[in-house]
């Protein structure tokens, strides 16, 4: 009973946010349980959970604009363009 109120807390949690803010929340979270589970220590989920809410995040920031898409360029810098027809 205890799981499902813990549960039900966090998906309230996240219906005022921002796709950004989702996709970071997200991101940080299977980050860490991905960087736990890989390294077995504290540090690793650590570095999970810092990539995975950067990634999360990023992806989240397209994701409030539709008909967006996410580039680099040959320099690696990153921008956002208009996406090809039919995506």
């Amino acid at each position: 009973m205890k799981k499902a109120i813990v549960l039900m807390l966090a998906g309230l949690s996240l219906a005022g946010c921002t796709q950004t803010e989702k996709g970071a929340g997200i991101g940080a979270v299977s980050g860490a349980i991905i960087g736990g589970a890989i390294t077995g220590d504290v540090r690793g989920a650590a570095v999970g959970a810092a990539i995975g809410g950067v990634s999360g995040a990023v992806i989240g920031s397209v994701a409030d604009q539709p008909g967006q898409c996410y580039y680099r360029d040959r320099y690696g810098r990153r921008y956002v363009d208009s996406c090809p027809r039919g995506y």
